[in-house]
Protein backbone atom coordinates (compact mmCIF):
# COMPACT_ATOMS: atom_id res chain seq x y z
CA UNK A 1 0.00 0.00 0.00
CA UNK A 2 1.52 3.22 -1.09
CA UNK A 3 1.13 7.10 0.64
CA UNK A 4 -1.87 7.72 -1.50
CA UNK A 5 -3.51 4.62 -0.77
CA UNK A 6 -2.34 4.79 3.09
CA UNK A 7 -4.03 8.18 3.30
CA UNK A 8 -6.82 7.84 1.57
CA UNK A 9 -7.67 4.64 3.39
CA UNK A 10 -7.52 6.43 6.41
CA UNK A 11 -10.12 9.49 5.11
CA UNK A 12 -12.51 6.84 3.68
CA UNK A 13 -12.28 4.96 7.46
CA UNK A 14 -13.91 8.65 9.02
CA UNK A 15 -15.69 9.88 6.69
CA UNK A 16 -17.68 5.87 6.84
CA UNK A 17 -17.65 6.28 10.57
CA UNK A 18 -19.01 9.40 10.53
CA UNK A 19 -21.56 8.74 8.00
CA UNK A 20 -20.88 10.40 4.57
CA UNK A 21 -23.86 9.72 2.40
CA UNK A 22 -21.81 6.87 0.20
CA UNK A 23 -21.39 4.95 3.70
CA UNK A 24 -25.30 4.68 4.31
CA UNK A 25 -26.79 1.48 3.01
CA UNK A 26 -29.80 1.13 1.55
CA UNK A 27 -32.19 -0.81 2.92
CA UNK A 28 -35.24 -0.10 1.20
CA UNK A 29 -35.03 -1.28 -2.31
CA UNK A 30 -37.09 -2.77 -4.24
CA UNK A 31 -36.20 -4.39 -8.23
CA UNK A 32 -37.10 -1.25 -9.69
CA UNK A 33 -35.45 0.89 -7.63
CA UNK A 34 -32.36 -1.80 -7.26
CA UNK A 35 -31.84 -1.39 -11.21
CA UNK A 36 -32.59 2.20 -10.93
CA UNK A 37 -29.56 3.12 -8.62
CA UNK A 38 -27.50 0.61 -10.87
CA UNK A 39 -28.80 1.87 -14.10
CA UNK A 40 -30.13 5.18 -14.16
CA UNK A 41 -28.85 5.39 -18.15
CA UNK A 42 -30.65 1.96 -19.26
CA UNK A 43 -27.06 0.63 -20.56
CA UNK A 44 -26.95 -3.10 -18.66
CA UNK A 45 -27.67 -6.05 -19.72
CA UNK A 46 -29.53 -8.14 -17.29
CA UNK A 47 -27.44 -9.00 -14.23
CA UNK A 48 -29.18 -12.22 -12.96
CA UNK A 49 -26.95 -15.32 -12.32
CA UNK A 50 -24.26 -13.12 -13.31
CA UNK A 51 -20.67 -12.82 -11.83
CA UNK A 52 -20.67 -8.56 -10.62
CA UNK A 53 -17.60 -7.00 -9.38
CA UNK A 54 -18.52 -3.54 -7.29
CA UNK A 55 -15.23 -1.73 -7.92
CA UNK A 56 -14.05 0.57 -5.21
CA UNK A 57 -17.82 0.20 -4.45
CA UNK A 58 -17.90 -0.35 -0.96
CA UNK A 59 -21.12 1.16 1.37
CA UNK A 60 -23.96 -1.60 1.00
CA UNK A 61 -25.84 0.54 -2.28
CA UNK A 62 -24.75 -1.39 -5.37
CA UNK A 63 -23.75 -4.35 -3.77
CA UNK A 64 -27.41 -4.78 -2.06
CA UNK A 65 -28.89 -3.75 -5.43
CA UNK A 66 -27.28 -6.10 -7.80
CA UNK A 67 -27.80 -8.68 -4.84
CA UNK A 68 -31.34 -8.32 -5.13
CA UNK A 69 -31.19 -8.05 -9.22
CA UNK A 70 -29.75 -11.88 -8.51
CA UNK A 71 -25.87 -11.33 -9.48
CA UNK A 72 -23.27 -12.87 -7.51
CA UNK A 73 -21.63 -9.79 -6.03
CA UNK A 74 -18.24 -8.98 -5.20
CA UNK A 75 -17.29 -5.87 -3.84
CA UNK A 76 -13.51 -4.90 -3.83
CA UNK A 77 -12.96 -1.53 -1.53
CA UNK A 78 -9.95 0.23 0.36
CA UNK A 79 -12.17 0.80 3.53
CA UNK A 80 -12.91 -1.48 6.23
CA UNK A 81 -15.86 0.38 7.45
CA UNK A 82 -17.17 0.52 4.53
CA UNK A 83 -16.94 -3.83 3.40
CA UNK A 84 -18.81 -4.07 6.68
CA UNK A 85 -22.01 -1.26 5.60
CA UNK A 86 -22.06 -3.96 2.41
CA UNK A 87 -21.86 -7.08 4.87
CA UNK A 88 -24.74 -5.04 6.97
CA UNK A 89 -26.68 -4.91 3.74
CA UNK A 90 -26.45 -8.07 2.53
CA UNK A 91 -27.83 -9.78 6.02
CA UNK A 92 -30.59 -7.17 5.89
CA UNK A 93 -31.75 -8.62 2.88
CA UNK A 94 -30.66 -12.53 3.58
CA UNK A 95 -28.04 -12.18 0.36
CA UNK A 96 -24.76 -13.24 -0.20
CA UNK A 97 -22.04 -10.62 -0.80
CA UNK A 98 -18.49 -11.26 -1.31
CA UNK A 99 -16.27 -8.30 0.63
CA UNK A 100 -12.39 -8.43 -0.68
CA UNK A 101 -10.52 -5.44 0.99
CA UNK A 102 -8.04 -4.23 -1.95
CA UNK A 103 -6.52 -1.08 -4.12
CA UNK A 104 -8.24 -1.04 -7.68
CA UNK A 105 -5.13 -0.65 -9.19
CA UNK A 106 -4.35 -4.10 -7.69
CA UNK A 107 -7.33 -6.46 -8.53
CA UNK A 108 -4.18 -9.92 -8.42
CA UNK A 109 -6.54 -11.19 -6.06
CA UNK A 110 -9.01 -12.27 -8.65
CA UNK A 111 -7.90 -14.46 -12.22
CA UNK A 112 -8.17 -13.28 -15.66
CA UNK A 113 -11.80 -13.30 -16.91
CA UNK A 114 -13.76 -13.28 -13.56
CA UNK A 115 -16.25 -10.99 -14.11
CA UNK A 116 -19.51 -10.45 -16.81
CA UNK A 117 -19.90 -7.15 -15.49
CA UNK A 118 -17.71 -4.60 -13.23
CA UNK A 119 -20.04 -1.24 -11.98
CA UNK A 120 -16.79 0.93 -10.64
CA UNK A 121 -18.30 3.51 -8.27
CA UNK A 122 -17.32 7.39 -8.42
CA UNK A 123 -13.80 6.53 -7.12
CA UNK A 124 -11.23 6.53 -10.17
CA UNK A 125 -9.78 10.03 -9.05
CA UNK A 126 -8.76 8.79 -5.65
CA UNK A 127 -5.75 7.53 -7.43
CA UNK A 128 -3.02 9.44 -9.47
CA UNK A 129 -2.99 6.14 -11.91
CA UNK A 130 -6.02 5.53 -14.21
CA UNK A 131 -4.13 3.44 -16.50
CA UNK A 132 -2.93 0.95 -14.31
CA UNK A 133 -6.55 0.66 -13.18
CA UNK A 134 -8.17 0.15 -16.58
CA UNK A 135 -5.48 -2.40 -16.88
CA UNK A 136 -6.77 -4.45 -14.51
CA UNK A 137 -10.42 -3.96 -15.82
CA UNK A 138 -9.55 -5.44 -18.83
CA UNK A 139 -7.67 -8.36 -17.34
CA UNK A 140 -10.49 -9.57 -15.14
CA UNK A 141 -13.09 -8.36 -17.51
CA UNK A 142 -14.32 -11.36 -19.56
CA UNK A 143 -14.94 -10.60 -23.42
CA UNK A 144 -18.12 -9.20 -24.16
CA UNK A 145 -18.82 -7.90 -20.37
CA UNK A 146 -19.78 -4.47 -19.57
CA UNK A 147 -18.06 -2.15 -17.62
CA UNK A 148 -19.10 1.34 -16.13
CA UNK A 149 -17.26 3.83 -14.63
CA UNK A 150 -18.04 7.52 -12.85
CA UNK A 151 -16.07 10.02 -11.80
CA UNK A 152 -15.04 13.92 -12.41
CA UNK A 153 -15.92 15.44 -15.18
CA UNK A 154 -12.42 16.39 -16.19
CA UNK A 155 -13.69 20.21 -17.35
CA UNK A 156 -15.06 20.91 -14.11
CA UNK A 157 -12.77 18.98 -11.47
CA UNK A 158 -11.06 21.44 -9.29
CA UNK A 159 -13.43 23.89 -9.02
CA UNK A 160 -14.87 24.65 -5.78
CA UNK A 161 -18.68 25.17 -4.96
CA UNK A 162 -18.23 27.75 -2.70
CA UNK A 163 -16.30 30.38 -5.08
CA UNK A 164 -18.29 32.58 -6.94
CA UNK A 165 -16.21 35.30 -8.19
CA UNK A 166 -17.60 37.58 -10.78
CA UNK A 167 -20.38 35.81 -12.20
CA UNK A 168 -18.42 32.53 -12.49
CA UNK A 169 -16.97 29.49 -10.74
CA UNK A 170 -12.78 29.22 -10.55
CA UNK A 171 -10.94 26.65 -12.27
CA UNK A 172 -7.73 25.52 -10.20
CA UNK A 173 -4.97 24.11 -11.13
CA UNK A 174 -3.53 23.47 -14.61
CA UNK A 175 -5.64 20.30 -17.08
CA UNK A 176 -2.69 17.91 -16.43
CA UNK A 177 -3.19 13.68 -16.49
CA UNK A 178 -2.74 12.89 -12.90
CA UNK A 179 -1.69 15.98 -11.70
CA UNK A 180 -3.27 16.54 -7.90
CA UNK A 181 -6.16 19.01 -7.12
CA UNK A 182 -6.58 20.93 -3.62
CA UNK A 183 -8.83 22.37 -2.62
CA UNK A 184 -8.98 25.70 -0.61
CA UNK A 185 -10.99 23.93 1.51
CA UNK A 186 -9.82 20.43 2.11
CA UNK A 187 -12.62 19.25 4.56
CA UNK A 188 -15.94 17.37 3.06
CA UNK A 189 -19.12 18.68 5.23
CA UNK A 190 -21.29 15.93 5.90
CA UNK A 191 -24.82 16.26 6.65
CA UNK A 192 -24.66 13.44 9.31
CA UNK A 193 -27.79 12.09 10.83
CA UNK A 194 -28.11 12.00 14.67
CA UNK A 195 -28.40 8.66 16.65
CA UNK A 196 -27.59 6.51 13.55
CA UNK A 197 -25.07 3.73 14.33
CA UNK A 198 -23.05 5.49 11.62
CA UNK A 199 -22.38 8.44 13.75
CA UNK A 200 -19.26 8.05 16.25
CA UNK A 201 -21.15 8.33 19.59
CA UNK A 202 -19.11 11.45 20.67
CA UNK A 203 -20.00 13.33 18.08
CA UNK A 204 -22.66 16.43 19.56
CA UNK A 205 -26.46 15.99 18.18
CA UNK A 206 -28.19 18.99 16.68
CA UNK A 207 -31.38 18.53 16.16
CA UNK A 208 -31.79 15.60 13.54
CA UNK A 209 -29.12 15.81 11.64
CA UNK A 210 -25.48 17.43 12.46
CA UNK A 211 -22.61 19.32 10.58
CA UNK A 212 -19.54 17.40 10.46
CA UNK A 213 -16.43 18.71 9.16
CA UNK A 214 -14.09 16.07 7.87
CA UNK A 215 -10.90 16.20 6.28
CA UNK A 216 -11.21 14.63 2.87
CA UNK A 217 -9.01 11.82 0.66
CA UNK A 218 -6.44 13.11 -1.52
CA UNK A 219 -7.80 13.48 -5.52
CA UNK A 220 -6.42 13.64 -8.83
CA UNK A 221 -7.59 14.91 -12.38
CA UNK A 222 -7.93 12.47 -14.93
CA UNK A 223 -8.13 13.93 -18.38
CA UNK A 224 -11.11 13.23 -20.72
CA UNK A 225 -8.57 12.06 -23.50
CA UNK A 226 -7.29 9.90 -20.98
CA UNK A 227 -10.56 7.97 -19.67
CA UNK A 228 -12.05 7.80 -23.35
CA UNK A 229 -9.03 6.96 -25.02
CA UNK A 230 -7.75 4.52 -22.20
CA UNK A 231 -10.78 2.35 -22.39
CA UNK A 232 -10.92 2.08 -26.14
CA UNK A 233 -7.26 1.37 -26.49
CA UNK A 234 -7.79 -1.53 -24.03
CA UNK A 235 -10.36 -3.27 -26.39
CA UNK A 236 -12.84 -1.59 -24.92
CA UNK A 237 -16.43 0.12 -27.14
CA UNK A 238 -18.30 3.07 -25.85
CA UNK A 239 -21.85 2.43 -25.14
CA UNK A 240 -22.03 6.05 -24.16
CA UNK A 241 -21.11 8.81 -22.20
CA UNK A 242 -23.25 11.09 -19.99
CA UNK A 243 -22.82 14.44 -17.82
CA UNK A 244 -24.32 14.45 -14.63
CA UNK A 245 -25.79 15.83 -12.68
CA UNK A 246 -28.07 19.19 -13.13
CA UNK A 247 -28.06 21.50 -10.84
CA UNK A 248 -30.56 24.75 -9.83
CA UNK A 249 -29.47 27.98 -11.83
CA UNK A 250 -32.05 29.54 -9.10
CA UNK A 251 -30.57 28.53 -6.56
CA UNK A 252 -28.15 30.68 -4.27
CA UNK A 253 -25.04 31.60 -5.79
CA UNK A 254 -21.68 29.63 -4.04
CA UNK A 255 -23.93 26.39 -3.11
CA UNK A 256 -23.68 22.93 -4.25
CA UNK A 257 -26.79 23.24 -6.49
CA UNK A 258 -26.43 26.14 -8.06
CA UNK A 259 -22.54 25.03 -8.74
CA UNK A 260 -23.89 22.10 -10.96
CA UNK A 261 -25.87 24.59 -13.25
CA UNK A 262 -23.07 26.09 -14.25
CA UNK A 263 -20.57 23.04 -14.24
CA UNK A 264 -21.92 19.38 -14.56
CA UNK A 265 -19.55 17.57 -12.24
CA UNK A 266 -19.74 13.45 -12.95
CA UNK A 267 -19.54 12.04 -15.92
CA UNK A 268 -20.77 8.22 -16.72
CA UNK A 269 -18.98 5.92 -19.07
CA UNK A 270 -20.71 2.39 -20.11
CA UNK A 271 -18.52 0.61 -21.97
CA UNK A 272 -18.39 -3.67 -23.39
CA UNK A 273 -14.71 -5.37 -23.76
CA UNK A 274 -15.24 -6.24 -27.36
CA UNK A 275 -11.15 -7.53 -27.58
CA UNK A 276 -8.06 -6.87 -26.34
CA UNK A 277 -5.12 -5.41 -27.24
CA UNK A 278 -2.91 -7.35 -29.98
CA UNK A 279 -6.09 -9.87 -29.48
CA UNK A 280 -9.96 -10.37 -31.22
CA UNK A 281 -12.83 -11.17 -29.24
CA UNK A 282 -13.62 -14.20 -27.68
CA UNK A 283 -17.26 -14.37 -28.93
CA UNK A 284 -20.03 -11.70 -28.28
CA UNK A 285 -21.91 -11.46 -24.44
CA UNK A 286 -25.18 -12.71 -24.73
CA UNK A 287 -27.57 -11.25 -23.14
CA UNK A 288 -30.87 -13.15 -21.42
CA UNK A 289 -34.13 -11.94 -21.32
CA UNK A 290 -34.88 -8.51 -19.64
CA UNK A 291 -35.20 -8.17 -15.96
CA UNK A 292 -39.15 -7.73 -14.87
CA UNK A 293 -38.65 -5.41 -13.50
CA UNK A 294 -19.65 15.61 -4.88
CA UNK A 295 -17.71 16.05 -3.01
CA UNK A 296 -21.17 17.09 -0.83
CA UNK A 297 -23.47 15.00 1.15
Amino acid sequence: MDDVARFNKDRWEELARKGVMYSRPKLHFDERLARRTVDPEGKMDDPAGRDVLCLAGGGGQQSAAFALLGANVTVLDLCDVQLERDREAAEHYGLEVRTVQGDMRDLSCFGPDSFDLIHHAHSLNFVPQADRVFDEVVRVLRAGGQYRMSCWNPLAHGACETIWHEGGYLLRGPYEEGREVHYADPFWELDAPTGSTFVDPGDPPCGERQKIRVLGPREFRHTLETVVNGLIERGLSLLGLWEQDEGDPSAEPGTWDHFKSYALPWLTVWARLTGRPGTSARGPYRRVGASPLRRSS
